[in-house]
């Protein structure tokens, strides 16, 4: 098990607890998301968390299946979902690896603040790519600290390797709009929210 998985183990509880930083942005992203969805849709979300996101979208579609590489993560998702009863939704353990190997499609893949916790994000964009059923969406929410706070890297690097946070990718706007295209996604939207500027929301598109 990675050093970032058991980070997020142990911080699943306070993670839960966590209050939403940015409360008007995040309403934001989620009516942004749910333009692209409609009842016939089979979403996928990967890096997950506890679930709040995916309590929210999955009764908009016909299946949602969350997951997350945190056994705990998905623990704590699981007990959230045994109150709310949606049969729609599924909360199981798996990275971006495990989920490409099923070779499942889906019309739409949520990638929310995960890219930036990845070693190699542009190959987790491949994967997605090739999850997506032909006009599928991808929409993500990632840091783009290399744009916001670069001079962080260091800091950031000595943290994870003395295992007290996760690692970090310190991605720029640019680089992540770029690994997008390279693949074949076409970017439709494009959002910094004014109160949280180290955030870039995008919602990209497999052609048809």
């Amino acid at each position: 098990m990675s050093s970032s998985v058991n980070f997020w183990n142990r911080s699943a509880a306070r993670y839960a607890r966590r209050p939403i930083a940015d409360q008007n942005a995040y309403l934001k992203k989620i009516d942004l998301t749910q333009n692209y969805f409609h009842s016939e849709m089979d979403v996928l979300e990967f890096g997950c968390g506890t679930g709040s996101t995916a309590l929210i979208h999955a009764p908009k579609v016909r299946s949602y299946l969350a997951t997350d590489a945190s056994a705990r993560m998905i623990e704590i998702a699981r007990e959230r979902l045994a109150k709310k009863h949606a049969d729609n939704l599924t909360f199981q353990v798996a990275s971006i690896d495990d989920l490409q190997q099923r070779q499942q499609t889906f019309d739409a893949v949520l990638g929310l603040n995960i890219l930036h916790l990845l070693r190699d994000p542009k190959s987790a964009i491949e994967k997605v790519f090739g999850m997506l059923k032909p006009g599928g969406v991808f929409i993500s929410n990632t840091a783009c600290l290399q744009d916001t706070r670069a001079h962080l890297k260091p800091v950031a690097l000595v943290a994870s390797l003395l295992r007290v946070a996760p690692y970090v990718k310190f991605l720029s706007r640019k680089e992540l709009e770029t690994n997008l295209e390279s693949v074949g996604f076409q970017i439709q939207y494009r959002w910094v929210p004014e109160n949280s500027r180290d955030v870039y929301f995008l919602i990209a598109t497999k052609p048809t």
